[in-house]
């Protein structure tokens, strides 16, 4: 039996203490700002790279540092804190995240701005795994469901419009000002956490090992597979979103974070349509959204001459490209019978995975065959991850 144990679910309680509502906003708050320091350096890579004085494809490595910490460390990290006081431990998280972006900001080179992205990541997990399961034990069962979708919304608020708002903070303040700015954020959150978030009863520790058995579940594992396929091929060409319409579209870098703005607005309607989708089937699901994603990511480099045919084709990838995390998500933890709290922070770690080799892979291409056919290279993992999805629909019937 593993040492390495999670939390079991805070019993929920008949009434919320005084003070829950604000909190469960503040932590909607953090995790908006969390989730905005793992992806913030998507707009910023142009300009740090620029600023230190390395290749485009080597600033990515910080996004494949975040992604793989992420994924090695998550599981593991969260089952360890899983158990402590919640408040003190949101406080600590935030405390990291404020010194890490500090860091960050302050970097005289590329070595010590990776370590400002390597102790967040480590942070970041930890919140993932426990802020929802949180939010819905301050709120009480009757208003549960509620409060982890407010969690959630703050999530899902930094993909859309962290990122963009971000890019444009660092264009008017450069990249290092962006950094500040999360570290301030950061701060405030871990203060006003402290101060309002009310105590409630630690969780109890349980043994990994009866939710490890799940891993021998052949269509578990092959969900997990596809899902480092998705996230691969996504990552390939988002990473170097901003780069490309910089370099091959000709957006001034002022105007790319507007950009970024619209094609995470899209990605609203992706999210709402994913949601829709995985519930009469997740695998078809899976299909037609890498489906639309190929389309999309094929289409960019050939239509970046024309504006109006360029916003045309990123509708259709940003569209995808939201609407295939809640897709993910929900594939992996439904094929996990009863441990989907356990799929739940898999899927995470494996998403992260990809997240880490698109990042390779993408920049390994422009440095080779250049950045205008990153979108070709994207599109053709995104046929393998296709081609993945009838091999788990059988390893799935054979289980059943």
């Amino acid at each position: 039996m593993t040492t390495t144990t999670l939390a079991r679910p805070i019993q929920a309680q008949h009434q919320a203490p005084a003070g829950s509502a604000l909190a469960i906003i503040l932590l909607a708050i953090s995790a908006f700002i969390i989730v905005t320091t793992e992806f913030i350096i998507v707009g910023l890579l142009p300009n740090l790279a620029r600023d230190l004085g390395v290749s485009i494809g080597t600033a990515g490595w910080l996004v494949t540092l975040f992604a793989f910490t992420v994924m090695l460390c998550g599981p593991v990290l969260t089952g360890l804190v899983a158990h402590f006081d919640r408040k003190r431990l949101f406080v600590v998280l935030l405390l990291v995240f404020a010194g890490s972006n500090a860091l960050a900001a302050a970097a005289p080179n590329i070595w010590i701005l990776g370590l400002g992205r390597l102790l967040p990541a480590l942070a970041l997990p930890v919140f993932w795994g426990t802020a929802s399961e949180t939010a819905g034990v301050l709120a009480g069962p009757e208003k549960a469901a509620k409060a982890v979708a407010n969690v959630y919304m703050g999530i899902a608020g930094a993909m859309v419009f962290g990122i963009p708002l971000g890019t444009l903070a660092g264009d008017a303040f450069g990249w290092r000002g962006t950094f500040w700015g999360l570290s301030a954020l950061s701060l405030l959150m871990a203060g006003l956490l402290a101060w309002v978030m009310p105590r409630i009863a630690k969780p109890v520790k349980i043994e990994l090992g009866d939710q490890l058995r799940t891993l021998k579940d052949r269509a578990l594992l092959g969900n997990l597979v596809l899902s480092i396929a998705v996230f691969t091929a996504m990552f390939t060409a988002y990473t170097y979103l901003a780069d490309l319409l910089e370099r091959i579209a000709g957006i001034p870098s002022s105007a790319v974070g507007w950009w970024l703005m619209g094609f995470g607005v899209i990605g609203l309607g992706g999210n709402w349509l994913g949601g829709r989708l995985v519930d009469r089937s997740p695998l078809a699901a899976t299909l037609a959204g890498v489906v639309l994603l190929a389309i999309g990511m094929t289409a960019t480099s050939p239509l970046a001459g024309n504006h109006v045919w360029l916003a045309l084709a990123l509708g259709v990838w940003g569209l995808a490209n939201t609407a295939l995390y809640p897709i993910c998500q929900v594939r992996v933890m439904r094929a996990a019978g009863p441990a989907q709290a356990l799929a739940g922070t898999l899927n995470v770690s494996m998403a992260n995975a990809g997240i880490g080799l698109g990042a390779i892979i993408g920049g390994a291409v422009i440095e080779t065959i250049g950045i205008a056919r990153i979108g070709y290279v994207a599109s053709a993992i995104a046929v393998v991850a296709m081609l993945l999805v009838p091999v788990v629909a059988r390893l799935s019937r054979k289980d059943a």
